[in-house]
């Protein structure tokens, strides 16, 4: 059985009322895949800083899933079927 780690670092930026995340999946397989996502506090709204990074990072997590679900499919699409119809 082989088990595999795959680690996403999520990096986060604030600036006024507006916050981005970025998270980076690096696999030694699929090398970079990364999400964006960003929140924006309504004015009205009390500050809370950590709400704005909570949103931003589900979005840039949300972001990071469907970039790596577009790798796979891809994937899926070059190497489906027999390999003698891929030339290999």
């Amino acid at each position: 059985m082989e088990s595999k780690q795959w680690n996403v670092k999520l990096y986060i930026t604030e600036e006024g009322d507006n916050t981005r995340a970025r998270a980076v999946l690096d696999t030694p397989e699929t090398h970079e895949v990364t999400g964006t996502g960003m929140a924006r506090r309504n004015p009205i709204d009390r500050p809370m800083a950590e709400i704005g990074d909570e949103l931003a990072a589900s979005r840039a997590l949300e972001d990071l899933a469907v970039r790596l679900h577009d790798v796979a499919s891809d994937d899926i699409v070059q190497f489906s079927g027999p390999a003698e119809a891929q030339g290999r």
